[in-house]
């Protein structure tokens, strides 16, 4: 065998120290829903579709949900880089001290509530005693249905509590084996929809329960030690997000491109239309149209942890400063036009009237 030349061997050895750094920089970046993929997060699709994840030079995987509570505990146990979280159920994983901070806010209203068939007997929230409501005990919702109860003036005893799983949510209320369920309306006013079964939906918000919709998470380690990866993960998805909002057959169909099991029933598009419609109603507000997408209110902010540190947080919880767990940073860069928003609005109107 030849011997090696001393600039060989140094060669060779510069190679092998390089050789983890580049897999490193090569694994995935590991994003989780809050959810099943929809209409609602399918940004998080289209940004790789589009090419937005590809440019800044992200290679992102994508995976579905288990519930709001779920994606902020995984995250912060180190399974995913980063998570679309909903705003309560983040704040609520910052009061229980987890390693937790937002990035963007993508949309504000988090359309928590409670859905009933469309012939039920259950007009009002203080109809729901004596019923049987189904929940999610990882959803985003269920952690404040207490507190809805209370503003509402329900009796929690007389309310009987079946968990569900979340593939079975909306058939367990349409095989009528619960009266009623906790809900998302983005999630699962087209789940009904596409099982021809009408419903009708009572708002947390009309209890004033009002808690901002998803937020861009990750950990404060991954913040700190990459920051340049945070940023561009956060330009990517809200730059998606506008994608969706401009031209939303077209985001459609690089949905389905990504997530093909969404075409595959006649009622797949559908529904994922009317996720899309119903989230993108909730984005048209003053903070996004008056300062640009992804930006957080931190006066809202601080009352919704008001809301959480009373209803929904451990009695022994601290409560997370806001700047410590939220900012404006990464946010507002991507605008549309006046025209633009004024367009949206009488485009989803329909899409508004199905939440109240």
């Amino acid at each position: 065998m030849p011997l090696l030349s001393r600039r060989q061997v140094l060669a060779a050895g510069t190679a092998l120290l390089a050789a983890p750094h580049v897999a490193l920089a090569q694994a995935p970046i590991k994003l989780t829903l809050p959810w099943l993929a929809q209409g609602s997060t399918a940004y998080c699709y289209i940004a790789k579709e589009m090419g937005a994840f590809s440019r800044r030079g992200l290679n992102v995987e994508t995976s579905r949900g288990f519930g709001s509570v779920a994606a902020a505990q995984a995250l912060a146990q180190g399974q995913f880089d980063y998570a679309v979280v909903g705003a309560g159920p983040m704040i609520l994983a910052a009061a229980r001290e987890l390693p937790i901070t937002g990035l963007a806010t993508v949309n504000y209203d988090m359309t928590m509530g409670i859905m009933v068939r469309a012939d039920s007997p259950i007009r009002t929230a203080k109809d729901l005693e004596g019923k049987r409501l189904g929940a999610v005990p990882t959803s985003a919702e269920y952690p404040f249905w207490p507190a809805f109860a209370r503003r509402a003036g329900i009796d929690l005893s007389k309310v009987t509590i079946q968990q569900l799983d979340n593939r079975v949510l909306e058939r367990t209320l349409i095989d009528r084996q619960v009266d009623a369920i906790t809900a998302i309306a983005s999630s699962s006013i087209p789940v009904m929809q596409a099982q021809n079964a009408q419903s009708r939906f009572i708002p947390y918000s009309s209890a004033n329960l009002n808690f901002y919709a998803n937020v861009i998470c990750t950990r404060p380690d991954v913040l700190r030690d990459r920051a340049a990866q945070a940023e561009a993960i956060t330009d990517a998805l809200l730059e998606a997000a506008a994608f969706q909002l401009r031209e939303p057959e077209r985001a459609l169909d690089m949905f389905v491109k990504q997530v093909p099991e969404i075409g595959i029933t006649s009622g797949g598009r559908e529904n994922a239309r009317l996720s899309q419609g119903i989230m993108q109603v909730t984005m048209v507000k003053p903070e996004a149209i008056q300062n640009g997408l992804g930006y957080t209110d931190m006066a809202a902010w601080n009352a919704m942890t008001d809301l959480v540190m009373e209803f929904g947080a451990p009695a022994d919880a601290k409560r997370p400063a806001t700047d410590a767990i939220i900012s404006n940073r990464f946010a507002g860069k991507t605008k549309l036009t006046p025209a633009e928003w004024d367009a949206l609005r009488a485009r989803l109107a329909p899409f508004g009237a199905m939440i109240g």
